[in-house]
């Protein structure tokens, strides 16, 4: 069913059109559900949309990075390379808006200001404001957060960053036309994921590269490569799903091809070629050595050792080497990297590494960034400093629930969600991959792909029985929360200061916040609520 642009009531509003949003106004359609989708950019894609800066590509392996719901789009779609690109990524999902005909049914360049729930109708008020600053009121009986986990940047902490006189970039939303630095002096601030993958290419155009570290990232390489026919043969993909579902990161890598020994029961040199087996494989996986590699002991310890001799290897200047090597963390406390070529950049001429644990920015100047050592002259900063992650998009929205108690003044000590798809107090009210679930733990496509159909057959199983609304319980709630919390206090997940846990945000309450328990056990608890006849909810008739 498709909505006229000037109607204003639905069955359903989503907010966000990447992927989460896509799939969801697929499926609703569906059902016959008159939906509308409002999308703050002027584009679908989500964080695919934004993340344009160079180097930008997935770290979960395209061939699991598809839809899996239609076939056709399976047969007609083909990956260029294993790990793929942000513009092949944000082509393909803009042909999935077009291959589906969603389109008519998502409201562009409007962002959603504040969500009400209107406690007599049941229904929620959703005010946007579109590009223009005109202002409108959006209604629905229910709403589906679809925001993303890492899409609110982080406001970096930085004395005087306003003052800087040359252009100040932003990863997170770099410019459509790209940027050149041939020729310019480049800072980059910031070392993640982001600042990994954009580092080599920048450094490859500009005539002098200064990188602030101050934290060393746990890396692990890609091994990029070309992909074939071969690779996307239906059987293949097929075979690659069947083995992510039973993966406890949901990726394709199947229990057989892991070792189901403990560190501990192996020799140092048995540790490392395992180690070495996964390190030429490539990416996440490396978290998968060991059944206890993300227990704080040796296992974990061996990790470190390895990564830090490889990060020796690599990089020429042992000095050099030994800033970039990881300290005061375990490996998988702060999410891993995956990289082409991060450590051999260090060994170009025109790359210096600023180590800010030695010497920390003191401010940035119109004419660069000051440390405590010196005053670098820069013609272009770079800002790679990440997100408030999996809570900032949606807090950033004045949502308010029953008695209207505001979400944001609810998750002042960390957020609490019951599976990381309902809010007690929050009726009607769904999230995509929210805190406490899988979500960043896993690959992200088979968690919405998930998450969006779960929360689709619930509506439906509502609408069929004449439910006017559902809400968490808070004594639900409060379980799985206490649940989630015991999962992760043996790992090495709440043990760094990562945006894991809300560390990278002042102010922000220190809190773990994904699921650690696995994609398969989770599964199981979602599929168990509904078998119980929605336990754990409260449903209230018309």
């Amino acid at each position: 069913m498709t909505t006229a642009p000037d109607r204003t009531d639905f069955d359903v509003i989503v907010v966000g059109a990447g992927y989460s949003g896509l799939y969801l106004l697929h499926l609703l359609r569906s059902q016959g559900r008159s939906v509308r989708v409002v999308e703050a950019a002027d584009g679908v894609g989500g964080t695919w949309f934004w993340n344009r800066y160079p180097g930008a590509r997935c770290d979960v392996e395209s061939l699991e990075y598809g839809f899996s719901f239609s076939e056709e789009l399976d047969r007609e779609w083909r990956w260029n390379e294993r790990y793929s690109a942000q513009p092949d990524i944000l082509a393909y999902l803009n042909t999935v808006a077009d291959k589906f005909d969603l389109r008519p049914d998502i409201q562009l360049n409007t962002t959603v200001t504040s969500a009400t729930y209107d406690e007599p109708s049941h229904r929620w008020r959703v005010r946007t404001r579109d590009a223009s600053g005109a202002g409108t009121e959006l209604s629905a009986q229910f709403c589906v957060m679809a925001t993303g986990c890492l899409s609110k940047p982080k406001s970096p902490d930085i004395a005087g960053l306003g003052s800087f006189a040359g252009p100040t970039y932003y990863t997170s939303s770099w410019p459509h036309e790209g940027v050149d630095f041939t020729g310019q002096r480049v800072g980059v601030i910031g070392t993640g994921s982001s600042g990994v993958q954009a580092i080599p290419l920048i450094a490859e155009q500009a005539d002098h590269l200064h990188v602030f570290q101050r934290t060393a990232n746990y890396i692990v390489p890609a091994h990029n490569h070309d992909l074939t026919e071969d690779h996307q043969r239906a059987e293949e993909l097929a075979q690659r799903r069947s083995n992510a579902l039973d993966c406890p990161l949901g990726v394709a890598f199947a229990a057989t091809e892991t070792n189901q020994q403990l560190s501990t029961d192996l020799t140092p040199e048995q540790r490392d070629a395992e180690f070495e087996r996964l390190w030429r494989r490539g990416g996440l996986v490396m978290m998968l050595a060991f059944p206890d590699l993300l227990l704080e002991g040796e296992g974990n310890r061996a990790a470190a050792e390895f990564l830090a001799k490889k990060i020796r290897e690599r990089v020429a200047d042992p000095a050099v080497a030994e800033i970039l090597t990881p300290r005061g963390y375990p490996v998988g406390a702060k999410r891993l990297c995956v990289d082409t070529n991060y450590y051999e950049t260090f060994n170009r001429d025109n790359v210096t590494l600023v180590d800010l644990t030695a010497s920390p920015i003191e401010e940035v100047t119109p004419a660069g960034v000051r440390t405590g050592d010196a005053e670098i002259e820069l013609d272009a900063l770079v800002m790679a400093t990440g997100f408030d992650a999996m809570t900032g998009a949606l807090t950033a929205i004045d949502i308010r629930g029953r008695g209207g108690v505001e979400l944001a003044q609810r998750w002042a000590d960390g957020p609490r969600s019951y599976l990381g798809l309902s809010i007690a107090g929050f009726p009607n009210l769904f999230t995509v991959t929210g805190p406490g679930s899988p979500s960043v733990l896993s690959n992200m496509r088979l968690s919405i792909e998930q998450h969006v159909v779960w929360i689709t057959d619930c509506i439906r199983y509502l609408t069929s029985r004449g439910i006017a609304s559902i809400e968490a319980t808070e004594a639900a709630q409060e379980s799985w929360v206490a649940h989630a919390a015991e999962v992760a206090e043996p790992t090495v997940f709440p043990r760094g200061a990562s945006w894991y846990t809300g560390s990278n945000v002042p102010g922000k309450a220190r809190v773990f916040m994904p699921y650690i328990g696995g994609v398969p056990a989770y599964r199981e608890a979602c599929e168990k609520v509904v078998a119980d006849g929605y336990s754990g909810f409260e449903l209230t008739p018309a």
